[in-house]
């Protein structure tokens, strides 16, 4: 009986090592956005923390504890804080879920603010099989679109604290 051999010699080494290189330089990358994005400079000193990111990111839920670095004149959430958590989300979110054929941008953002953050405060993000077929719908007839996404931030009592609308400007790539 024959023996299977113990290693697999690549037809094309380089080629294996470079795809190698690019696959770990992805694993990187995603490693970021799931856990070192929580030490990034702006949601450090803001207390932003990013709290689940689902494997597919289509979710993402962020809270935001009230701390000295974010306390406002009258003790509560600092607005501008209150809107950099919700900042980077959806536009990482249609990137990893459109592909690199398409280029996002957030571009612009209002705020709302319905009651003082007095406490923690969380924002979640849907990103729906719907929000991404009317996307890529788009864009096969138009070169470029705006996307409002809406977003809620309340505290641990569901009470809404803010209303933010994003607009993300989407276009595929020519």
């Amino acid at each position: 009986m024959s023996q299977l051999p113990t290693e697999i010699s690549s037809p094309t080494p380089k080629l294996t090592s470079r795809f190698s290189k690019m696959i770990n330089f992805i694993k990187i990358r995603q490693h970021f956005l799931d856990k070192l994005i929580n030490f990034y400079g702006p949601f450090v000193g803001a207390g932003v923390k990013l709290l689940i990111m689902s494997p597919d990111y289509r979710r993402a839920r962020v809270a935001m504890k009230l701390t000295f670095y974010n306390k406002n004149y009258m003790g509560t959430q600092f607005g501008g804080s209150l809107y950099a958590m919700t900042d980077p989300w959806y536009m990482l979110m249609l990137i990893k879920n459109l592909g690199q054929d398409y280029i996002v941008w957030d571009k612009a953002a209002t705020i709302n603010f319905r009651r003082p953050g007095k406490g923690t405060v969380y924002a979640d993000f849907n990103l729906t099989e719907e929000h991404l077929l009317e996307i890529t719908q788009t864009l096969k007839t138009v070169n470029k679109m705006d996307y409002v996404f809406k977003v809620e931030v309340r505290d641990g009592d569901g009470k809404l604290i803010a209303e933010v609308d994003k607009v993300l400007y989407i276009r595929r790539k020519s």
